[in-house]
């Protein structure tokens, strides 16, 4: 497992995402813990591959955009880290 995609987790976390078999279980425990994945964590479970598309923030027009994993909701969820702008997708 790649340091970058442990950073920040509590132990009991790490044991979770060791124990996931694939990157569609770590996607699933993340929304289910909670836990807001940086890119850099995006990229490692996708692998560098099949890294989802994050669109300009339609506000700002900025590229320096955040998704969030919602376990309530089955759309993406973004945040605009330049004009704090927060949508749906």
């Amino acid at each position: 497992m790649r340091k970058e995609l442990l950073k920040g987790l509590s132990e009991e976390q790490i044991k979770k995402v060791e124990a996931c078999k694939n990157s569609e279980e770590i996607l699933n425990l993340a929304k289910a813990e909670g836990i807001e994945l940086t890119d850099e964590q995006l990229e490692v479970v996708s692998g560098g591959c099949a890294r989802r598309k994050i669109p300009n923030c339609p506000v700002c027009g900025s590229s320096d955009v955040h998704m969030n994993l919602l376990e309530a909701n089955t759309k993406d969820y973004f945040t605009c880290r330049v004009c704090d702008h927060q949508w749906y997708a």
